[in-house]
């Protein structure tokens, strides 16, 4: 029949009668496919909300055989031996849960409430990752065109606000990505998590600055900032994506590690030419907030977004540079004990 229509050729009763036949068993086929689909379904889900309840059930005699083989008597050795096991055993129970449903954190529940969000598999695992490193990539790639584009070519309100807006957005929507990543195994810690919210409130506050002799003192300056901090992203994510394929190849990482932004120990492995561009980055925003607050002095505080602004790049850098700092320190550390060792 769709030939006959796409040939523009006349069908007839009985060929529609024929088709309708047709049409009959293939749907009979259908609902008896969907008949087991469904029974899998329901198979599926119970078998996993009973794997779960067994895991909460195991995890509680663990902590309780924990403390007790702690507190009661016996040989160092055996003690030892039977608490390794039990720390095994734990390890190995996180892992499985990484694979079942689990409450969802503050975060994520403010936005989603409980629906589950642990995917099932390790290919939509891979998936979801992939698609996070691709969004982060093309919005980096966006907001280094658009800061490009309003520091030489564009100088009005408008175009600044919809950067603004894009970062507002592209932070939002990076920490409800992570938050799902996390609740998949993804190990993102500490200050790179609350990095993107600190620039969400930084984003959002740009957007309400109105325009002044301020904002126009700062402009130009923030749009440089932007365009060093987005090739200084992009150069991170392509270094990164290289040392965590070679790093998961040698089984030397965990799959789900991810490109955040700052130094981390598993870098070493590479070239450290990010270091100086990094720490260049940290002082550009020591300097932003170091210039804002002279602004506020200079306008006597009139618009609140400056200090607000200066405030906040100022934790920023306290952030990314002690954390980068202290993860510099204890890499050196190590390395230094290893070859004393050898």
């Amino acid at each position: 029949m769709e030939v006959a229509q796409r040939t523009g050729e006349r069908i007839t009763f009985d060929t529609c009668k024929e088709e309708w036949k047709e049409l009959e068993t293939l749907y009979a086929d259908f609902e008896s496919k969907h008949f087991e689909y469904r029974k899998t379904a329901e198979s599926y889900f119970g078998q996993r909300n009973s794997c779960t309840s067994q895991i909460r059930r195991q995890q509680k005699k663990l902590k309780v055989l924990s403390g007790a083989v702690k507190k009661c008597e016996a040989d160092e050795t055996e003690r030892a031996e039977l608490i390794s096991k039990i720390n095994q055993r734990k390890e190995a129970l996180n892992k499985v849960l990484n694979y079942l449903p689990k409450k969802n954190g503050f975060y994520l529940s403010l936005i989603v409430g409980q629906v589950n969000l642990t995917f099932d598999n390790e290919a939509e695992k891979y998936r979801y990752k992939d698609e996070y490193e691709k969004f982060k990539l093309y919005c980096t790639i966006m907001t280094l065109i658009s800061s490009v584009l309003n520091f030489f070519i564009l100088h009005n309100r408008i175009s600044d606000a919809a950067l603004s807006f894009f970062l507002l957005w592209y932070y939002c929507t990076l920490t409800v990505r992570e938050s799902i990543l996390i609740a998949n195994g993804s190990r993102i810690k500490g200050w790179w998590v609350m990095h993107h919210y600190v620039a969400v409130f930084l984003s959002g506050i740009f957007v309400i600055w109105p325009e002044g002799q301020s904002y126009q003192e700062f402009r130009s300056r923030f749009m440089a900032f932007s365009i060093y901090q987005s090739f200084i992203q992009l150069l991170q994510y392509y270094y990164q994506t290289g040392c965590l394929y070679r790093l998961r190849a040698l089984g030397l990482r965990p799959d789900m590690d991810i490109t955040v932004e700052g130094f981390h120990s598993w870098m070493w492995r590479g070239l450290t030419f990010l270091l100086p561009f990094l720490f260049f980055g940290h002082f550009w925003q020591l300097y932003n907030a170091y210039y804002l607050t002279v602004l506020s002095l200079k306008y006597k505080f009139i618009d609140w977004q400056v200090p607000a602004i200066a405030f906040l790049f100022f934790v920023m850098f306290c952030g990314n540079f002690f954390t980068t700092l202290s993860v510099v320190t204890q890499k050196m550390k190590k390395r230094s004990s290893k070859s004393k060792q050898q």
